[in-house]
Formats: C-alpha cells, sequence, structure tokens
C-alpha cells in the first residue's frame, strides 16, 4: 500500500517503522528537515519537508493516489485539516491523531462524518485503557481481550518460588484444573511458542490464553490472584492521568493526583472533583510518602520523563505498593525498566502502532478472513491476531491436526456462536468463527489463510 505519514515525532517514526517493516510504500511529511534527515538515516522511505495541510505539498507527495493518508503530528485542528485535504484530493483512507478530550466525547462521530475521516485515534486514551485493564487485574504485567472478551491473554511474570519451576507444560495441564494454554514464553532475550515438553523456569514471563473466568481461576490455583487496585497514586498530570483517573474513579477506586504544574492541576481539580489532586513535585520523595504512598495499591508514574517514571516506580515498590505501573517512551529503556523491578511499562507510540498496523492489515485483505484485532506480546517478538473467518476459505472443515501450520504457529482460541472453544487436534474451523492465532512477528500475516506453508 501506498502511505502518507504527516508528523515524524514520537509517535509517528515508531509507525513509521512498523510499516515499513511490512514492506508498505511509506512517504513521510514533517516541517521540520533535521526530523527528516533522521529518518532518512535509518528508513528507506521518500520524505518531503514541508507543511502537511499544504495542497501543493500533499500534491507533490502523491495524496491523489495514496491507499492511506495518516497525520500524528501534535496539533489535532491540523491533523482533521490535512486528513479533509487530502480525502478530497482522492486519498482511500484517512487517519487523524485527536487527543483533546472535548473532542472525543460528543463531538467527535460529527467531525468524523462532516470531515470524512476513516479513523481517528488517542494515543492518551489507550494508554489509560491499558493501564485502567492492568489496575482491575494486577496479577498481570500485560492483558489483552480478544473476540467481544470471549478470550483473555495476559502476561505474567514467575517469580523466585513460583509452583510453576521446573514444570512442562503437559505437568501443568494435568496438576491445574483451570482449562489454560500458555501460548507463549520470555526468557531473557528469547521467546518461545511451546509445546507440552516444554519446561518453565522462575523469572520466566508467560503469555496466557483462556477465558476470563478460568483466567482467574488458575492464578487462584496458583496463588497469586491479586485484588482488584482501589487506592491508586498517580504522578503526572496530562491527558493519560485525567484519563485514567476518570475511569477509575466510575469504577469506585479511589485516585490521588500529583502535578508540579499549578495551572494544570487547577484543571484537573474541576474536571476530577472526586480525585484529591495535590500540586508538588511527585519526583520529592518525602511528599509522596506524605501523601501516603506506602498504603497504597498501586502506584503509576505518568510524567514527561522516562527515566524519572521508572526510579519513581522503583522507589514505590520499595515501600510496599505491589503494583507499579511506569510509562515508558524510549524502547531502549522499556527492557531495562522491567529488568529493574517495574511490574507493567506502558508505550503510548507502541499502542498507538499496534492499532494502526492492525488497521492496515484489515485495509489491505478486505474480502478475505482479515485481521480483525492485533496486539505485540513479549516485548514486540510475538503478535497475537484476531480474524474472522470469511466463507470458503481453504482451511474451513478441517481438523486442525491435519493443517499444514507455518513453524511458530499456534491457534489458541475460536469463538463460535459466542462460545469460546479451547480447540484441540480434532476441531475445525467452520465460516464465521473468530479465531486467535499466536506467532512470530516477522511472519506479518494479513489473512487467515497466511498461517498454512
Amino acid at each position: 500500500m501506498k502511505i502518507l505519514i504527516v508528523g515524524v515525532g514520537k509517535i509517528g517514526s515508531t509507525l513509521l517503522s512498523g510499516l515499513v517493516s511490512e514492506g508498505h510504500d511509506v512517504v513521510a511529511i514533517d516541517s521540520s528537515a533535521v526530523v527528516l534527515e533522521q529518518v532518512a538515516n535509518v528508513y528507506d522511505v521518500m520524505s518531503l519537508c514541508g507543511n502537511g495541510a499544504d495542497s501543493d505539498v500533499l500534491e507533490e507527495a502523491g495524496a491523489r493516489d495514496a491507499d492511506l493518508f495518516i497525520a500524528v503530528t501534535g496539533s489535532d485542528e491540523f491533523n482533521m485539516l490535512a486528513c479533509f485535504l487530502a480525502k478530497r484530493m482522492g486519498a482511500k483512507y484517512t487517519v487523524a491523531r485527536i487527543r483533546t478530550p472535548e473532542y472525543n466525547d460528543t463531538s467527535l462521530d460529527f467531525m468524523r462524518k462532516n470531515l470524512e475521516l476513516d479513523f481517528a485515534i488517542n494515543p492518551e486514551r489507550l494508554s489509560a485503557h491499558d493501564v485502567l485493564n492492568i489496575l482491575k487485574f494486577p496479577s498481570a504485567v500485560k492483558i489483552e481481550s480478544f473476540t467481544r472478551r470471549q478470550f483473555e491473554m495476559i502476561e505474567i511474570r514467575l517469580r523466585d518460588d513460583s509452583a510453576l519451576s521446573g514444570m512442562t507444560l503437559a505437568e501443568l495441564r494435568a496438576k491445574y484444573d483451570a482449562k489454560v494454554l500458555v501460548s507463549c514464553v520470555g526468557r531473557g532475550e528469547e521467546v518461545f511458542i511451546p509445546d507440552g515438553s516444554f519446561a518453565l523456569k522462575a523469572k520466566d514471563k508467560i503469555g496466557i490464553i483462556a477465558p476470563p473466568q478460568e483466567v482467574q481461576k488458575f492464578l487462584r490455583e496458583l496463588g497469586v490472584l491479586k485484588k482488584r487496585s482501589r487506592n491508586v497514586m498517580i504522578v503526572g498530570g496530562g491527558s493519560i492521568s485525567r484519563y485514567l483517573a476518570a475511569s477509575l474513579l466510575s469504577i469506585g477506586a479511589s485516585v490521588k493526583i500529583i502535578e508540579k504544574d499549578e495551572e494544570r492541576a487547577a484543571a484537573l481539580c474541576e474536571a476530577l472533583p472526586k480525585a484529591v489532586v495535590i500540586c508538588g513535585d511527585g519526583a520529592n520523595q518525602e511528599l509522596l510518602l506524605e501523601e501516603g504512598l506506602d498504603k497504597m495499591d498501586a502506584f503509576v508514574a505518568l510524567t514527561g520523563m522516562d527515566e524519572e517514571n521508572i526510579l519513581l516506580s522503583i522507589f514505590a515498590t520499595g515501600h510496599g505498593v505491589e503494583k507499579t505501573v511506569a510509562k515508558v517512551n524510549r524502547d531502549e529503556f522499556i527492557a531495562l525498566a522491567e529488568k529493574l523491578g517495574v511490574d507493567t511499562v506502558i508505550s503510548p507510540k507502541r499502542a498507538v502502532s499496534d492499532v494502526l498496523v492492525s488497521y492496515v492489515r484489515a485495509l489491505n485483505n478486505s474480502l478475505g478472513s482479515q485481521v480483525e484485532m492485533l496486539y505485540k506480546l513479549m516485548d514486540e517478538k510475538v503478535e497475537a491476531l484476531e480474524f474472522k473467518v470469511a466463507s470458503g476459505a481453504h482451511l474451513c472443515d478441517v481438523p486442525l491436526k491435519d493443517l499444514p501450520l507455518k513453524k511458530g504457529v499456534l491457534i489458541a482460541g475460536i469463538v463460535r456462536e459466542r462460545r469460546g472453544i479451547a480447540p484441540t487436534g480434532e476441531t475445525t474451523i467452520l465460516a464465521g468463527d473468530r479465531v486467535v492465532v499466536i506467532a512470530p512477528a516477522d511472519l506479518h500475516f494479513n489473512d487467515l489463510e497466511d498461517i498454512l506453508r
């Protein structure tokens, strides 16, 4: 596909990386020649320096015959205008980054319809949603839902004293009643899609997929199921904090936000009257302790500095907080944060990239058994994909044991008529099913039939 990206900051460059790796023809547009030079040094893409909302620039970039136009600059209004112009010039599909909370409420549908905008994406809201899921289910370091919550994929890290250490997956299935599937295992820098003979070790990060009730049953049997976080401290009062706090308050949680900017703190007080907002420096350890850090169920660091978020989360862990979450944008810091003991790391730019790569794959194959959802797991090394099976698919009505699957591919779940099925070798796939597939990320599946050799 021919794809134009306007705005090559943190979000744009991560998205560009993902789309280039999938083999798309990408044109990068930015007003900064320095940024474009950095992009050109890393990626084999066309670049154009100029105003992405200027019709002459869009003409030169090839907006008329673009399959997809994406605007992810820091200005919502600029993004919407650029998409509107590109659509009028002939771009088939348009995507805009829209961050302002007011735009993401009642007016968004109106704007999308009148601006002919195909898709709007909000990195901060996506990130807040991810954090909320984790705080509702703090036993996991990552959680994703498939097929309208019929299946959940969670990642947990095995402790040094874990009962699973040294146990093969076949032994695990025999010992525990819960019907769960260990679909992937991260061990150091390596990632495995294991079979029954695979033996788990302490400190492994394992991906489990099952219906939600079975996941909870398994964690309860294992003795690691934790209650929902009800007292939450958030450091940093940006958009993610605002979305997250509003969601937490709506489910009855107690929220305390620490923000050092007086104007932003005042705005949070007005927007979130049920939250406790403290105007102060969240990096001040004495302030955190004075505000009851050691009595919190969860601590979420959402400042604009990766290093500060990591260190504050480690400090919170040292004072008995069971669940810590840190926002980290720099890729090289993500693995470091996990090694240092941060429970969960979120990256807004990765969240956006996953959603848009999934969207692009669906557009790229609109007639087949296309990708409905896509999640990156195990530090982006594994993909979990949800497909809706089209009628006439070649793998329908064939027992799974007879399908010639590519190496490393696992069919992890099937939903048929709202009923979750844990597949066996005798299970067959039918038209209309939703199928969850686990596979190495470098295979880049667009269609369900891509899983066959």
